[in-house]
């Protein structure tokens, strides 16, 4: 019988070595005609920031310590490496795909036959008995020859699969490192305009004092006194209001970071935290190894490379060997009598599609056309990932510029404020003029705390979008 099963066997790896091709040739993802730089680029550097770790990045202890809860506890997150762990399973599963399938069997079998069959006037002439009794137990092989390559494709779409569900964690991982941190600058501005508010306020009450004591003594109508206090309201309202951001903002950084809504405790302060200057967005081409989603894109076209090469190995023939061997016997205590009760055989055989090609074909067509769709968003992956990075370069260049601006408004209008108080004490200047100049303070001073704040979020944005924080 060995000798019968290595005959089949070499004959098998002969019509391997033969027949083995590639059905299907692999369309790699389209990395021609790429930009050499980004636009709004100021100089070229194949540097990135993107290699920096995050938390060398990110240089606020409450913010790094913010965000590694975040990515401890964020339930996505976790979400993702189960999905990561279901991918490998399957991986290893793929990868038993040539080994052949081993089977062991044990049947115990008892026929009444008709007394009118042929069967059972010889079972009674020669056996004297009307049942026939069949015992038997072995083992059973089967394996089936990778002639067109489909085991070969099945175990790399198993792989592009769990190599996408990683990319997937990093893509998410980058993106709550991102969300986080907006969310923590968001909250610091949140605090810096509060106090803006509160300072604004006091200063509100110091001028309605002296509007009130020059209405009672006739100085000044009752027209002078509502609109001062209306003018305080303004930073009256506007305190709870920051309060509620504020609750609503540490509400969202506690859910993001798996947890109930909870304050935030942070030491942190807008003013203090420096914008970091010239960084460095790298080329584009950079784009394809450092941006999760798009190597998850790539991913993609593999695995819809290997799925044409299934559905087009599907069309061709079969080889398929199997081997049966143990023990049989149609008396109970002759079941195990070896040899006498060994039995064996070995077949091989080719099986083509005959009436299910059409089905066959129109999967391999279809398989071909999802290939198609998936280059289409390789492509538009890179030109969003490239189109992200230039909006950010964009924000990052003019909100310098906006900064500067705003910040010589707040202090020519601070240096008004001084000199509208001094005039209006001493009577040289109207208490319109004073909050007037009052009201364009606070506006100034909230303007300018929301911008420091957008040029944060936009180095943030850069970080992320050129493919930083998921190392």
């Amino acid at each position: 019988m060995k000798k019968y099963i290595t005959k089949i066997v070499m004959v098998a790896i002969l019509i391997l070595t033969i027949l083995s091709c590639t059905v299907s040739k692999d369309i790699e993802a389209p990395k021609e005609a790429l930009p050499e730089n980004f636009r709004n680029q100021k100089t070229a550097d194949t540097t990135s920031s993107a290699d920096i770790k995050w938390k060398s990045f990110f240089e606020e202890p409450d913010l790094v310590k913010l965000i590694d809860v975040a990515l401890e506890k964020n339930n996505d997150l976790q979400i993702a490496e189960q999905n990561i762990a279901i991918a490998n399973l399957k991986f290893k599963q793929a990868k038993w795909g040539n080994v052949p399938q081993l089977n062991a069997y044990a049947t115990a079998v008892t026929n009444r036959l008709s007394d009118n069959s042929l069967n059972g006037l010889s079972t009674s002439q020669f056996l004297g008995q009307k049942h026939l009794e069949d015992f038997s137990a072995g083992l059973n092989l089967s394996w089936e020859a990778d002639i067109w390559g489909k085991i070969k494709n099945q175990k790399k779409s198993a792989l592009a699969e769990f190599m996408q569900t990683a990319e997937a964690k990093k893509a998410l991982q980058t993106t709550i490192v991102a969300t986080v941190s907006k969310g923590f600058y968001d909250l610091l501005m949140l605090d810096a305009q509060l106090e803006i508010a509160r300072k604004t306020l006091v200063l509100n009450d110091s001028t309605l004092f002296i509007v009130n004591l020059q209405f009672e003594s006739g100085q000044l109508s009752s027209l002078a006194k509502d609109q001062t206090e209306a003018q305080r309201l303004v930073a009256a309202q506007l305190i709870p209001k920051l309060e509620q951001d504020i609750e609503i903002q540490e509400n969202a950084l506690s859910v993001l970071s798996g947890s109930f809504p909870d304050a935030k405790e942070r030491e942190s302060k807008l003013n203090t935290i420096l914008v970091k200057e010239n960084l460095s967005a790298g080329i584009p081409s950079e784009l394809l190894e450092k941006r999760p989603d798009v190597k998850s894109a790539e991913l993609a076209l593999k695995m819809a490379n290997a799925k044409v090469g299934i559905t087009k190995s599907s069309l061709y023939p079969a080889l398929n060997i199997t081997a049966v061997t143990g023990v049989n016997s149609f008396e109970f205590n002759n079941w195990f009598n070896i040899p006498a009760s060994l039995f064996g055989s070995v077949t091989g055989g080719l099986t083509a599609p005959v009436l299910n090609g059409k089905k066959l074909k129109t999967q391999y067509e279809v398989a071909k056309v999802q290939r198609e769709q998936a280059i289409l968003q390789f492509k538009q992956t890179f030109l969003v990932a490239v189109q992200e990075v230039s909006d950010a370069l964009a924000k990052i260049n003019k909100q310098e510029e906006q900064y500067a601006i705003a910040k010589q408004r707040v202090e020519k209008l601070q240096k008004a404020i001084g000199n509208a108080d001094l005039l209006f004490k001493s009577g040289m200047a109207t208490y319109l003029e004073v909050i007037v100049a009052q009201g364009n303070l606070l506006a100034a001073e909230l303007e300018l705390a929301s911008i420091k704040k957008e040029r944060l979020s936009s180095n943030v944005e850069l970080y992320r979008a050129l493919g930083g924080g998921w190392e």
